[in-house]
């Protein structure tokens, strides 16, 4: 099971014994149940499956479990590995590499790396005969995708990274390369709004709905394509702790025309709205593709679905919804609402929100009209 908030509070004590549910998130991590109630964080690890337990809740969150877990593996994992005697494949090092990765970071970043390092680098040598040359090599092909090209060269370089700190090579084939960035500021135009959200009522399941998400909510893409059916409760969407950017509970209000989306959905008969193709326990990931197919009739400049994040906040704007609400909408912990301020102001602003939210919608319906 995935572990969340509202899963733990609701585990019950078994008849006798203890029992332990692991979490599909982080493989090794998990809370036990005792039969008195008693509820304990702890990981399993090593070749006997030992359990060492992290800490009792609810003194201890499960997002602090998770930290103190993935931190556990980390210096487990460190102190196993040493310099091989003798020279290491490369796909050996890519699913250490990975092991390690799902034990530091959120699944959709070793996902990510899963993905890339797969498709893109399918070295059948050791890894000590590979150059920079066949790093390039490899990457050369995807320059006409220049977003996939740099993030399939920050995978090889972050995987070649570790394999130096823990001992599998010298030096690294992949040195840092000096990059040039420019802000992102790209707003979409009325025009290309509605040429996106009409595009996007007509394209298919499930990226037309996820990008007419985005544009209704403002959400990040990454919180859309993971939504959940127990997440869900009537016109709400509570995105729970440590799933979020910044960590913190995100509850967003949905007008009825959202709640008509969601509603419509097929229910392929997993949790998530939109899962992956191949696998329903994962939540979608094909961007690119998808992304390639929807834009082709567009006719417009270059976009990226970032950027319908960034024309929600101006728009909001134009309406005269208040920085403060805006920033909660977003889910923003910086601004009016960071620092300080984060720390006292507990106020929800739900019903701000919800007032902010179908202004949007007329909004949207005004522009598609016209």
């Amino acid at each position: 099971m995935r572990l969340t908030d509202l899963s733990v509070k609701r585990l019950k004590a078994p008849d006798s014994g203890q029992k332990t549910f692991f979490d599909d998130a982080m493989p090794g991590f998990g809370i036990r149940v005792s039969q008195g109630g008693a509820k304990s964080f702890v990981v399993m690890y090593g070749t006997r499956r030992r359990l060492k337990t992290l800490g009792r809740y609810p003194a201890l969150s499960l997002s602090d479990a998770r930290k103190s877990a993935r931190r556990f593996f980390v210096e487990a994992e460190e102190q196993t590995v040493v310099a091989p005697a003798e020279p290491i494949a490369f796909t050996a090092a890519r699913d250490r590499f990975l092991r390690d990765s799902a034990a530091r970071n959120k699944p959709a970043t070793t996902g990510s790396y899963s993905r890339l390092l797969l498709r893109h680098f399918a070295f059948d040598c050791d890894l000590h005969e590979i150059d920079r040359r066949g790093i390039m090599k490899a990457i050369a092909p995807l320059a006409h995708t220049p977003s996939e090209q740099k993030h399939a060269f920050v995978a090889i370089r972050t995987m070649m990274n570790w394999c130096v700190r823990h001992g599998f090579i010298d030096v690294s084939p992949v040195p840092p390369i000096p990059q040039t960035t420019t802000a992102r500021d790209r707003i979409l135009t009325d025009r290309e709004l509605v040429g996106v959200f009409n595009r996007s009522q007509d394209y298919g399941y499930p990226y037309g709905p996820i990008v007419r998400l985005l544009i209704m909510t403002g959400q990040r893409r990454g919180e859309i394509a993971a939504i959940r059916r127990e997440w869900l409760t009537d016109d709400l969407i509570t995105f729970p702790e440590g799933f979020a950017k910044n960590g913190r509970e995100h509850r967003v209000p949905l007008t009825a025309t959202v709640v008509k989306l969601i509603d419509d959905l097929p229910d392929l008969g997993g949790d998530l709205l939109f899962p992956s193709r191949n696998d329903h326990t994962r939540p979608f990931n094909g961007w690119s593709k998808c992304k390639a197919r929807f834009d082709e009739p567009l006719g417009m400049a270059p976009y990226t679905l970032h950027d319908l994040r960034r024309t929600f906040s101006s728009n909001m704007a134009r309406l005269g919804t208040p920085i403060h609400v805006t920033e909660k909408m977003l889910n923003h912990v910086s601004g009016t609402l960071g620092g300080i301020a984060a720390v006292y102001n507990r106020y929800a602003y739900l019903d701000e929100m919800r007032r902010a939210f179908e202004a949007h919608d007329a909004f949207l319906a005004n522009l598609a009209a016209q």
